[in-house]
Order: C-alpha cells, then structure tokens, then sequence
C-alpha cells in the first residue's frame, strides 16, 4: 500500500491542488492529512489563493480514502463541511511489525514521550507530525519522528511538499523539484 503524507494545507486551494495531482500521480492508495486543514491561523500570512471551501470540495472527492487528525487551526466547525473524521488529537496505523502514530503536533510534538497521554511506544514505532512546517527525522529513543512539512506555508527555507510511504521507504518530495529525501525503516 502507497500512503500519501501531508500537513498543514491551512485553506489554500492553490497548493490543495497541487496535492490532489501529487495524489493522483503517485498512484497512492490513501492519504493521510497531519492537520491544519483549512485556516490559516493568526500566526501565518494568508496562502496563496486562500479558500478553504475550494480546499473542502477537492478533499471531499476522496473522504473515503483519507485519514487525518486534528491541527490547531481545526475547529469543531469546519467538521460540519469536511466529509471524513478530522478532529482525534492521534490516530495510528501499522506497517508491518511497527505502529506508525500520527498526530499533528500542537498536543504531542517531539517531547511526545513526556506526555503521559499519549499511548506507550517501542522502539522500532514511528511518530508523523506536522505543526512546525519544517521536514525532519530525527531519532527518538529508538524510534523514529518524521514531519512531512508543509503544503501551503513551508518555514525555515523548507519547499512546499509531502511525503510517501511504500514498502517501508518514507520519501520526501516537493511540488516544484520533486524528490529531495529518503528514509528507509
């Protein structure tokens, strides 16, 4: 299965749909969305061509085939137009002999492991946030924290862009130059 790993759309039609052809021409199977789905917060300048329900209408095409958790940005509210769940703090999914959590990073960011709330991991699990705009992997007592950065509002000199996930090999891409990273579990 080829998973399609994103986060931080915050409303722009614009980069949705440069993710939506990203979706479709990666042949993936699912997407997951890392939060920050609509707005773009009081921190962030608007993304181009803001419109959050533009950015409604293309994910809904595929609600069947994402999973998402909630981002900071997210509000009870946009759930009301959003036609798949968006509002759990984590959700998780397996690749072979490992949990792969997903969470957007606001509640359980890198210092996730302090956080008494958030379920046990082991070694050889991966943690995927978003939040910080910024593509990382870093290693965490054993396992593994990967962000995909951003779509919409990428920071700290990082590409608008998303990750893949196939056969164990996580690779990160941008929009306008395509593959710049590989990690291997």
């Amino acid at each position: 299965m080829k998973l399609l790993i994103a986060s931080d759309i915050h409303g722009s039609a614009y980069w949705c749909s440069k993710l939506m052809d990203a979706y479709q021409n990666e042949k993936a199977d699912r997407m997951i969305l890392l939060g920050d789905i609509l707005y773009h917060g009081p921190r962030n300048a608007l993304p181009k061509e803001y419109d959050p329900q533009r950015v409604c209408d293309m994910l809904n095409q595929i609600s069947d085939r994402i999973l998402c958790v909630r981002g900071n940005c997210d509000a009870d509210v946009d759930q009301w137009l959003i036609h798949f769940p968006i509002m759990a703090d984590y959700s998780w999914i397996m690749e072979k002999d490992r949990v792969i959590y997903l969470t957007h990073g606001h509640v359980y960011g890198k210092d996730f492991r302090k956080d008494e709330s958030f379920p046990p991991l082991q070694k050889k699990d991966v943690v995927l946030s978003g939040h910080t705009h910024i593509p990382i992997t870093e290693p965490t007592d054993g396992g593994l924290f990967f962000n995909p950065g951003s779509v919409s509002i990428p920071k700290n000199g990082s590409k608008n862009g998303y990750m893949t996930l196939e056969n164990g090999l996580f690779i990160w891409k941008s929009f306008e130059d395509g593959e710049y990273a590989r990690y291997k579990l």
